[in-house]
């Protein structure tokens, strides 16, 4: 059986690939790139149909961040020219969201720049979540607000939140090169401070900073273990102004098999495009919705993304559909078995055996006898710089113009 039917078997087992299988996925060639998606998209469509999850950011506080995340354009330290705002209040909050759910977000995600919230930050955002909640029947709210003291997850979800973020971004080995103002445990320490208080975890990554395809195996594979309901990948948005201005590594080809190998390894939860789709994936965006079934609707926290009406005439024109309120997002394996948007169970993504993170053998594609896909490894590719495609948000929250949405 070749690489891809065994990845496809195991896909609707939600049992693990290994290392090596996960490796071989971002080794394949850009001729084997629709055979991945296709694969991939047997396991999509086994959990989630053809329904395709938007939601929707509101940037409460944007900018004067006194952490150095490298990729971050709100960083201490950044140049890049992003709006710099303080605190919007609930009923400024609750007017942008409602933006997002007119066009058909099921999810708010409130967010804002900083280390952590103190206290009095949590009760900003708690009024904020109840206004929505107040005005929104059936409306999601993730929250995003940097790392967690003792209490505050609790506090968010006896407000209203459903759902707190905090991505891993890359992987622990590496992870002092991209960020030094506070560590990697750090942000798993977070999200499971929201898995222990009920809420849904959401954590993903950053693809496109210069890592290895082991060290994107490596945070894939941690985030299976932290369990989270949903996996946001981002795509890394080089603005100039921060310190990766210049890493432009990703193709189009490259983003699908990203997205391909996260959907293999966490088969059943929501992997969501986020940052970046429209930098990176540009006109194979449609392919991408065979691996992922959720994205952001409009724009992003400091950057202009694709028109919220593009959006939804590219899911309309791929053949999916927008999820409604009324449907549930997870497979009924997760969402019966209790905490937050979907279940916590011991296995995870699925099951876990042999899972870990195993060696850092060099696994390239295996020996994956009669696999086809293979072949011999691709030769490393150097993407142009799309500079022209990013764009600094100047509309929606913090400003005086209408959002896209």
């Amino acid at each position: 059986m070749d690489l891809l039917n065994t990845l496809v078997d195991k896909g609707l087992r939600r049992e693990l690939p290994t290392r090596e299988e996960a490796l071989a996925v971002l080794a394949t060639s850009d001729d084997d790139v629709l055979d991945v998606v296709a694969a991939a998209g047997k396991v999509r469509r086994h959990w989630f149909g053809r329904r395709v999850k938007l939601n929707y950011l509101v940037n409460l506080k944007s900018g004067l961040c006194p952490e150095d995340c490298s990729y971050c354009s709100q960083r201490l330290g950044s140049t890049a020219g992003i709006l710099k705002y303080t605190w919007l209040k609930p009923d400024e909050a609750s007017e942008a969201a409602a933006a997002g759910l007119a066009g058909g977000a099921k999810r708010v995600c409130l967010v804002a720049s900083g280390r952590g919230p103190t206290d009095r930050d949590v009760d900003r955002v708690s009024d904020t979540i109840k206004a929505i909640k107040e005005q929104n029947e059936g409306v999601e709210v993730c929250a995003c607000l940097g790392l967690l003291s003792d209490g505050q997850a609790e506090r968010l979800r006896d407000a209203g939140a459903d759902a707190y973020n905090h991505n891993l971004n890359t992987s622990e080995g590496t992870y002092g090169d991209i960020t030094t103002t506070h560590t990697y445990a750090d942000r798993v320490d977070t999200v499971q401070k929201a898995h222990a208080a009920g809420l849904s975890a959401c954590s993903g990554l950053i693809a496109g900073m210069g890592e290895s395809d082991e060290d994107l195996v490596d945070v894939v594979y941690s985030l299976r273990e932290l369990d989270p309901d949903s996996v946001p990948v981002n795509f890394l948005i080089p603005f100039e102004g921060t310190p990766l201005a210049k890493e432009w590594n990703l193709t189009p080809q490259r983003c699908l098999r990203i997205l391909a190998m996260v959907r293999f390894v966490c088969p059943d939860v929501e992997v969501r495009i986020a940052g970046g789709r429209e930098v990176h994936l540009r006109t194979l965006q449609p392919l991408a919705l065979n691996l992922a079934n959720s994205i952001f609707l409009g724009d992003y926290l400091t950057s202009e993304g694709q028109a919220g009406k593009a959006d939804l005439d590219m899911i309309a024109d791929a053949g999916f559909e927008v999820e409604g309120t009324d449907q549930v997002t997870l497979p009924e394996h997760r969402a019966t078995a209790g905490g937050g948007c979907g279940s916590h169970e011991s296995a995870g993504c699925g099951s876990h055996e042999g899972a870990g993170c195993g060696g850092h053998e060099a696994a390239g594609c295996g020996s994956h006898e009669g696999g086809g896909v293979c072949g011999t490894a691709p030769v490393a590719q150097t993407a142009e710089p799309r500079t022209d495609l990013v764009s600094v948000r100047r509309r929606g929250a913090g400003t005086d113009l209408a959002p896209n949405a």
